[in-house]
């Protein structure tokens, strides 16, 4: 398992653009992990699935919320990534309303689930390999904060808890 310190795996995350931009098309744009965090202090979480209860309820509306308080703190960009597909990060960023705020990342294959080691088997409720809950605070690619949940669990995830170690 990933711990404190290891760079981040060299994985590709997908993320779908409503709109085109500097180097981004509309649709699903691939986003290099070791790229996309050269440089820059990322407050990233994971969780199991686009749409589900806690996710969609508690964790992602935390970020949200807590968006400018984390610039604040010297967070460069948040990630939530899930073992989704781009096109279901997307309609939950437009129904979560994570625009210019949260970066929405599928990670359709659980390629980066499985490079941290941070996977959650929901193969009995007919979710297949899943992402564990977490959040890590990562500077230049390489994590400094970790914070794994328990099973079922939601409770050093949250944005407050990251946001307290960003501060730090």
């Amino acid at each position: 398992m990933i711990k404190v310190g290891d760079t981040l795996p060299a994985a590709t995350l997908m993320e779908y653009s409503e709109v085109e931009g500097e180097g981004c098309s509309i649709g699903p744009n691939a986003v290099p992990v070791a790229a996309a965090t050269a440089g820059k202090t990322i407050a990233l979480f994971a969780l199991p699935g686009a749409f589900t209860p806690t996710c969609s309820a508690k964790h992602v509306p935390g970020y949200v919320a807590h968006y400018g308080d984390f610039k604040a703190a010297g967070v460069d960009e948040i990630w939530c990534v899930s073992v989704n597909d781009a096109f279901v990060m997307g309609a939950w960023a437009r129904e979560q309303n994570t625009a210019g705020k949260v970066r929405m990342l599928g990670d359709g294959s659980a390629d980066f689930a499985k490079a941290t080691g941070l996977t959650l088997d929901l193969t009995a409720r007919g979710m297949g390999l899943r992402s564990n809950r977490y959040s890590m605070l990562v500077k230049d690619g390489k994590v400094v904060a970790l914070n794994v949940e328990g099973p079922g669990k939601f409770e050093v995830s949250d944005a407050a808890t990251l946001l307290a170690q960003a501060k730090g």
